[in-house]
């Protein structure tokens, strides 16, 4: 790729890929080839047809990468969609984010909304917010803290997962409490709140309160709150 210091979009048009220092759009950009560069921010509207390789990320506006987008610092304040894969090392999202396959990582703070149609793969997962995952959520730490809306995830694997209510929080109008709905959830020590499962699996396992479980199974310990309802429960 040929070597260019910024590339700074103030207008409209279609821009050649290439490597760049940095990459700023504030207003509406099209770039069509490949992209590789230290800082890709956008504050106006942006549409990457192919892959975007980036040390540093921050998105206000809107952006949509068509292919994989891959980064090691991304803050996402706007609206990001991406139609590939997504290696995105260090994420936190306050508005909203879109992932057409797989997003892996280091860590993720999720305080806005999180969409990915394939399995979401890091260290650490903080979220705040909501996210609707179709594959597994896999983690070494998963701390789920919930507002409102239903947060979904077709799996949840990890070796610590807390799943808790945000207590003393003014809800918007109209909204309920929040909860957390998997197939299955699978861990070393897990913590559950306002959380629907049809099979639980764990060795210290703490069934909050508001929660309903088909299947509990532990190895070493099992706390059940009596507002929730478990239908199985069995020690291996």
């Amino acid at each position: 790729m040929s070597k260019i210091e910024n590339l700074i979009i103030n207008g409209s048009g279609s821009y050649s890929g290439g490597s760049y220092d940095k990459v700023s759009i504030r207003g509406e950009g099209t770039i069509v080839q490949d992209v590789e560069c230290a800082a890709f921010h956008v504050y106006g509207t942006s549409k990457a047809e192919t892959n975007v390789k980036a040390d540093k990320v921050k998105v206000l506006g809107e952006a949509k990468v068509r292919g994989d987008l891959e980064a090691k610092d991304t803050t996402v304040m706007g609206t990001l969609e991406i139609g590939g894969r997504a290696r995105l090392e260090k994420i936190k999202i306050l508005g909203q984010l879109e992932a057409g396959e797989r997003l892996t990582g280091v860590t993720a703070t999720i305080k806005g909304g999180l969409t990915v149609n394939g399995d979401v793969e890091y260290e650490t997962f903080d979220s705040s917010g909501g996210f609707e995952i179709k594959g597994l959520l896999s983690a070494d730490t998963i701390q789920i803290g919930l507002r409102y809306g239903d947060s979904k995830a077709a799996e949840i694997g990890g070796e610590r997962i807390m799943v808790k209510r945000k207590k003393n929080s003014l809800l918007p109008f109209g909204k309920s409490l929040g909860t957390l709905t998997a197939q299955v959830i699978e861990g070393d020590d897990i913590h559950l709140e306002n959380t629907k499962a049809d099979i639980v699996r764990g060795n210290k396992v703490l069934i909050g309160p508001g929660c309903e479980i088909g299947l509990v199974e532990y190895t070493a310990d099992l706390q059940l709150d009596q507002s929730s309802v478990v239908k199985t429960k069995t020690k291996r």
